[in-house]
């Protein structure tokens, strides 16, 4: 009790804001995993590290499955995975060599129209998965083959020339350099922004996190679990088809087997870059970060004169390393959220 005629002190029960670990503690992980493996090529290979053309090479090539990483993201925030979208990649640039160089319809609109094959294949995968609760590490399985064999059919086991000469606009908007930098890095950096707008500042990204947080609990609160999924799977068949038309642009030719290696690449990014496997958990900019490490590992190690058999090593190093530093982080970040130290 009080002393009489003391008054009594306020009590102050507000939450103490939550700390940088608390807020970008999964991001501040990736990033310096990323500042100590380029540390490590830059003293094992000096010349080549401190050359720009290694960095120009990498905002080249990257983008070509970054991007896709990038939505890929939304998908294993909310609890599923998608490993169909090599096969998206290369159905879509076969919709836009079909209606342009084969129909005689103009640039853009075989564009739109592989655009639109993207996203119906998307909505193919979200109906599948969330509409009729298939387990999707199951179903993309089964689309994968179906979508690339439908490529396949469609344009007889053929490739078709994509070059400046017959595509100048395409090349100009997806392989030409702007300000000094690669356009495929400018259009990454741009899809960055608006996705992370997208999770973070919108209705829809609550819903993401929260799907894949809690089932149960989003449909009590009145989301739609299906639209919520179905959404993300359309995204991730937008931005691989994108993808595949910017691969097969910086290469002046589509072939068949478009994706095909990208698999990998783009699921190692999102899990090396901090989202979650269980979902509920995830972040684009730990993506984004990601695939440029990953796209940096096989040039790293070949210009360190190491032999090239050891990148897959390398690989499985990375992604366990920062993997183990995730959880503890997690850990760190829970104990805190706990006992507010």
């Amino acid at each position: 009790m009080a002393e009489a005629g003391l008054p009594l002190k306020p009590v102050d029960n507000r939450a103490a804001p939550p700390s940088i670990l608390l807020r970008y503690g999964s991001q501040l992980g990736i990033i310096g995993v990323g500042v100590a493996m380029w540390l490590g090529f830059v003293i094992a290979a000096p010349r080549v590290f401190t050359d720009i053309d290694i960095y120009r090479a990498f905002a080249e090539t990257t983008p070509q499955f970054g991007i896709v990483a990038l939505s890929l993201t939304f998908v294993v925030i909310t609890g599923e995975i998608d490993l169909s979208f090599p096969s998206v990649m290369a159905l879509g640039v076969a919709a836009f060599c079909l209606v342009t160089a084969y129909g005689g319809a103009p640039w853009y609109v075989g564009l739109v129209c592989a655009l639109a094959t993207g996203a119906a294949c998307g909505l193919v995968n979200g109906l599948l998965v969330a509409a009729l609760n298939i387990p999707s590490l199951v179903i993309t399985i089964g689309t994968q083959f179906l979508f690339r064999g439908l490529e396949l059919v469609l344009m007889g086991g053929t490739g078709v020339p994509l070059t400046a000469d017959q595509y100048p606009q395409m090349h100009a908007l997806l392989r030409e350099s702007y300000f000094g930098m690669p356009v495929q890095t400018l259009w990454m950096v741009a899809i960055l922004i608006a996705e992370w707008i997208l999770l973070n500042r919108t209705q829809f990204g609550a819903h993401v996190f929260l799907v894949g947080d809690n089932q149960i609990s989003a449909r009590l609160m009145g989301v739609s679990v299906a639209r919520v999924k179905i959404k993300a799977f359309v995204l991730v068949g937008v931005t691989a088809v994108f993808c595949g038309l910017l691969s097969s642009i910086y290469g002046y030719y589509f072939w068949p087997s478009t994706g095909e290696g990208s698999l990998l690449n783009t699921i190692a990014s999102v899990f090396l870059g901090g989202t979650s496997v269980f979902g509920g958990t995830g972040s684009v900019v730990g993506t984004f970060v990601a695939s440029f490490i990953i796209g940096a590992i096989n040039a790293g190690i070949v210009s360190a004169g190491i032999n090239a058999f050891y990148t897959q090593l390398a690989f499985g190093l990375v992604i366990v390393i920062s993997v183990v530093l995730q959880t503890l982080i997690d850990r760190r970040i829970r104990r805190q959220s706990l006992t507010g130290r």
